[in-house]
């Protein structure tokens, strides 16, 4: 429990740093859509190759990645079932709400959390496999569908292999499923600005907190308490239970609670915005699980520990 709040301690520390650059004017709007992208572009992804190539393949294909999975199902699901059947939602508006339930923010804070809560950035790797290389690529073939009235193969994989995180996500799996090593001439720089990823997403997430306007009223209260209980209560639960079904230590069921438990991802705003569904659902909804979701974890660690 105290690891949890020390590692909490630290990410809130960064994060108060990015807001009070943002207070003095140091980071202002153009400088944080700057950071933002080098974050996007090139520290998220070299983290990512780095953190994915040295997790063995063993651990992303196991039980945890499945017990991952279950958890995700759970808190999907029951909206689905609900927006489609009893609020009657367009499947492109259903795909928004679907990811602020059980997409979490893996990156932005998933990263932080799981190298200073849980020891180990590689507990990541089975949620941002699943995310950058299964839910992601789906959610766009409904949105782009919603949108056109058919799915572009050629766009979702255009959509796909541009996007730096996918492409690093799967480099990285390729290096570790066949053993391959990058030489040292390329290894060192990608370790050095991999360095950079958590601190700079950090930094830019407080600036944001500064610089942005916060959330006024505007989802429907029950449709935003039906997205945060599923965030923040039914996939952490469902992965927990998942992977006791699996008979997987204490050590694995609390980093699958954990990692469970972080917020929508920012992502989901862009991408309602850019397909005009749901905006004020994934705005309001990220700006709530992000509040939620510190004490959430603490109260998990506190009872798994």
């Amino acid at each position: 429990m105290s690891g949890a709040i020390a590692g909490f301690a630290t990410i809130a520390a960064v994060i108060a740093l990015g807001y009070g650059l943002a207070a003095v004017r140091i980071v202002d709007a153009s400088a944080l859509v700057t950071l933002t992208r080098l974050s996007f572009f090139v520290a998220l992804p070299c983290l990512m190759l780095r953190v994915q190539a040295g997790t063995p393949l063993s651990r992303m294909l196991s039980w945890y990645v499945v017990a991952t999975a279950a958890g995700i199902g759970a808190a999907a699901i029951p909206y689905i079932l609900i927006a489609r059947l009893r609020w009657r939602r367009r499947a492109d508006e259903t795909v928004i709400g679907a990811m602020c339930s059980a997409y979490t923010n893996a990156g932005n804070l998933g990263l932080p959390v799981a190298t200073y809560v849980l020891g180990d950035a590689a507990l990541m790797a089975p949620m941002l496999l699943l995310h950058l290389v299964v839910l992601q690529p789906a959610a766009l073939a409904v949105l782009d569908a919603g949108r056109s009235g058919r799915v572009s193969a050629l766009g979702l994989l255009r959509s796909t292999a541009t996007n730096p995180l996918t492409v690093a996500t799967l480099t990285g799996v390729v290096l570790s499923a066949t053993g391959w090593t990058l030489p040292s001439y390329v290894a060192d720089p990608i370790d050095l600005v991999a360095g950079m990823g958590v601190p700079s997403v950090l930094i830019a997430y407080g600036a944001s907190l500064r610089l942005g306007p916060l959330p006024g009223r505007g989802a429907p209260a029950a449709e935003l308490a039906l997205v945060t209980g599923l965030k923040l209560v039914v996939q952490p639960l469902g992965a927990y239970l998942a992977g006791w079904a699996f008979d997987l230590d204490g050590a694995a069921l609390l980093a699958l609670a954990v990692t469970a438990a972080l917020p929508a991802a920012n992502n989901h705003f862009v991408l309602a915005t850019r397909f005009g569904r749901a905006e004020l659902l994934a705005r309001d909804a990220i700006f709530v699980t992000t509040i939620g979701t510190v004490p959430t974890i603490l109260l998990i660690t506190a009872a798994l520990t």
